[in-house]
């Protein structure tokens, strides 16, 4: 496979998620230990737990990221602002946001761009970089392509697929989502410029996901299973280094966490 990346570049394009809505306290220290052993970009959090995950992962190298407006975007435009402002102070240094899908689905595209706008004028403020989440189950792809041109116009640091709780109800009745769709990914690398980074999220679940979106032009997945991944590229003999954690320094067990990604 052609621009193989090695172990420790794959362990630095995963955000490992740690946003189930019952996760506990103690499955968040482990998600944080587990974060830090495997030497992952960040470890995503709810905003409340951002204290305690700055706290485990200090001089680690892993980032804290927390998401706000988190899932379904629907708070007020000052009420994220003030929550980003808060992840912020509280140690996170990474903010994924969520669009306010039905504003947007309604056409008022000047709302959802001052409200994407506020919140990445408070991230840059203070030192923080800007995820947005489009939540592509419930856009067409000109809809995803009108997003990519909003914030492309804004300047944000990345863009990004889906919360992982996108559920739309399928033909059969039941709820599902698509999550990170190749065609998706590649209207989002299409449709915005070098400087704006794609992450890819819901459904990015092992090493050959993460190695074909990466081909698209991803360049951050949000996973929850980030042991699986980097041991299949430990066994399938990507080049190290290697992160401490495959050394045999962790225990898998003492780690799990619920899926939501």
């Amino acid at each position: 496979m052609p621009d193989l990346p090695s172990i420790a570049q794959v362990a630095k394009m995963i955000d490992h998620s740690l946003l189930h809505p019952t996760l506990t306290d103690a499955q968040l220290d482990a998600g944080c230990r587990l974060s830090a052993a495997y030497e992952v970009a960040t470890a995503c959090v709810k905003p409340y737990h951002v204290p305690r995950a700055a706290e485990l992962l200090a001089g680690t190298g892993v980032a804290v990221c927390s998401v706000i407006g988190f899932p379904h975007g629907n708070n007020h435009t000052s009420i994220k602002v003030l929550e980003a402002e808060l992840a912020i102070r509280e140690g996170a240094t990474e903010i994924d946001m969520v669009v306010n899908a039905g504003r947007f689905l309604s056409g008022a595209r000047g709302y959802v761009t001052d409200d994407i706008k506020q919140v990445n004028d408070a991230c840059r403020a203070h030192g923080a970089i800007l995820k947005v989440i489009f939540e592509n189950d419930f856009l067409t792809d000109d809809q995803v392509v009108q997003l990519c041109v909003i914030c492309s116009e804004i300047g944000v640091a990345f863009v990004k697929t889906s919360t992982g709780y996108g559920f739309v109800k399928q033909a059969s009745g039941e709820y599902n989502y698509a999550g990170a769709t190749d065609r998706h990914l590649g209207l989002m690398r299409a449709n915005c410029p070098p400087s704006i980074q794609i992450k890819a999220a819901g459904g990015v679940r092992t090493l050959d996901d993460v190695l074909r979106v990466r081909a698209i032009g991803v360049s951050r997945i949000g996973a929850t299973a980030t042991e699986a991944i980097l041991k299949a590229a430990q066994s399938r003999g990507l080049p190290g280094p290697a992160p401490h954690g495959l050394a045999g320094g962790h225990s898998s067990k003492a780690m799990t966490t619920p899926a939501g990604y």
